[in-house]
């Protein structure tokens, strides 16, 4: 029984340092930005130099069905854009900020183009006019199309063109380069990127901590992360020629990527246009993720077209599936990806049938405790039959009293005779663990049960304002705890009892979905363990009248 207790409470141990990791990682000292109009942003690359945030230019206001952008005419950056349809932390009403440009924070999106033969091409630093400076999606219309005009230099005409769509978090970011010279236009580049500094966002929980920084994905490497202070000290390695997947930042719940192949658009990467991934540190702490796309020569009066789509958004299920090839895996499961990901599929699935994301999860967990309750059967059986010989144990510890080897083996003997395993419920424990690891995850990165309503919770991603259902969940921790076989060990004995209510501390600052899940989830074990064990009981009650019926 010890020892079948003692690898319950390693494999609960291993877990709680797993997730432990990902929850409390290490700080990662945070440094303010301040720029002013002006300021240089050395790119360490003598082809991309001179970078600037210029507040000098007007700006271009975009408003779509879901996001509010604005544009400056000086390189075209994206310097704002708001999700319409997601509030911010402390105030529903304000539209969430993904990016912003400020004293205080920075993350702006850039483009510019390269002729390493000497032209002269508009970069983020040069000035554009626009026809309009107020553009609104129109109800019957389904995108929205931003055309931005280059002062014309050396012949060479260059046309930035944003394309919003209708119920769409992808701005296609293209330029037109039109060469009415009589030479050729050889050696262009065009660049891609997106800045940003190491400041966490109001979408960070204030108790559950998720991974913010940079993130790619490629066929052939997969997908790979890299914090904002490795890639300060050039401390990350990766494949520079890219010729799909998707490159940027990731946040809890948001995220910004540059596509290299989105469902709808023509592949960036080509026979003609060769891909390179760019990811690299920039002054003042700020981070550079973006590509560089080599164009192939613009013959004289001719005309290039070049664009790339930007993924600016929400980790929404349904919007990152129709986006780009594999963008779900920024929701960054780990490990339990491949139970993760069904689960939220059968999560979204159940939500458009009943619509509340809480009565939702408490269906998905109802449903996964019937799947596994075969497995959990057999841990609970093990634990009442272990439960019913308490007495005979007890009995066996005081006629050992202080002999331990006498213990050991007078238990080993009662165990042979009434056919008990004692870590027989370990292994059932231990093949459940990635499914409840796996949902776990899938509901910290659910963006959907942020701002999302049950019962008199406002916000499913935050902790209950009340902490009505984290106090339940300790009672229901507790009183697990008196359904189990207690360890022969009086300390240890004490320790299982202490432990859950100490546990437990922690679900008062969870977010709401979550203890929803583990309140659910313990309110069903406890409902079949207080089944199994009664059926139990009732069995080995009868099985001992029988025995001595058969006696006399």
């Amino acid at each position: 029984m010890d020892s079948r207790r003692l690898i319950i409470f390693i494999i609960i141990s291993i877990g709680l340092l797993l997730v432990w990791d990902r929850l409390f990682p290490k700080p990662v000292p945070q440094q303010s930005v301040q720029l002013s109009s002006t300021t240089n942003i050395s790119t360490q690359k003598p082809n991309d130099s001179g970078v600037s945030i210029n507040n000098d230019g007007k700006l271009i206001t975009v408003t779509t069905d879901l996001v509010q952008a604005q544009i400056s005419t000086v390189g075209g950056d994206i310097r704002e854009l708001n999700l319409l349809k997601h509030g911010q932390e402390d105030n529903h009403h304000k539209s969430y900020s993904l990016f912003t440009h400020d004293d205080n924070r920075v993350y702006v999106v850039q483009t510019g183009l390269i002729d390493n033969g000497g032209v002269s091409l508009p970069t983020h630093t040069s000035n554009f006019t626009s026809e309009e400076y107020n553009y609104v999606l129109k109800p019957n219309s389904k995108d929205l199309s931003v055309v931005l005009k280059a002062v014309e230099s050396n012949g060479i005409e260059i046309i930035k063109t944003f394309n919003f769509r209708r119920d769409s978090y992808v701005i296609d970011i293209s330029y037109q380069i039109i060469n009415n010279t009589a030479n050729p236009l050889s050696n262009v580049s065009a660049y891609w990127r997106i800045l940003r500094d190491d400041k966490t966002t109001g979408s960070q929980s204030k108790f559950v901590h998720t991974f913010t920084g940079a993130a790619y994905y490629s066929n052939e490497n997969k997908f790979n992360k890299f914090s904002f202070s490795d890639i300060q000290k050039n401390d990350i390695n990766y494949a520079e020629t890219i010729n799909n997947g998707w490159a940027g930042y990731i946040e809890h719940y948001f995220i910004s990527m540059w596509l290299v192949n989105a469902y709808g658009y023509t592949p960036v990467c080509n026979n003609n246009v060769v891909c390179r991934l760019n990811i690299k540190p920039l002054d003042n702490n700020i981070n550079s993720v973006g590509l560089l796309t080599d164009l192939p020569v613009i013959k004289p009066h001719a005309s290039y077209l070049i664009g790339v789509p930007l993924f600016a958004g929400p980790e929404e299920y349904n919007a990152l599936l129709t986006a780009a090839p594999e963008l779900q895996r920024t929701r960054d499961y780990g490990w339990v990806y491949i139970f993760a990901t069904p689960l939220f599929w059968l999560l979204i699935k159940l939500y458009g049938l009943i619509q509340n994301w809480g009565w939702s999860i408490i269906a998905l967990t109802v449903i996964v405790k019937l799947v596994l309750y075969p497995l959990t059967r057999a841990s609970y059986i093990s634990m009442a039959k272990m439960k019913a010989l308490a007495p005979k144990i007890e009995k066996l510890k005081q006629q050992a009293g202080d002999d331990k080897v006498k213990l050991q083996r007078g238990m080993m003997e009662l165990y042979r005779s009434e056919k008990v395993n004692p870590i027989g419920g370990c292994l059932p424990m231990v093949l459940q663990i990635p499914v409840f690891i796996g949902l776990y995850w899938a509901l910290l990165s659910s963006v959907e049960l942020r701002q999302a309503h049950f019962l008199w919770i406002k916000d499913l991603s935050l902790s209950d304002p009340y902490y009505i259902l984290p106090a339940i969940l300790a009672l229901t921790m507790f009183l697990q705890t008196f359904m189990s076989p207690p360890p022969t060990d009086p300390v240890q004995a004490k320790m299982m009892r202490i432990m859950p209510v100490a546990f437990s501390v922690m679900f008062f600052f969870f977010p709401s979905g979550l203890v929803v899940y583990w309140l659910a989830n313990n309110i069903l074990s406890i409902t079949q363990q207080w089944y199994v064990n009664k059926h139990v009981t009732l069995r080995h009650k009868n099985r001992l009248q029988n025995n001595t019926k058969y006696k006399k």
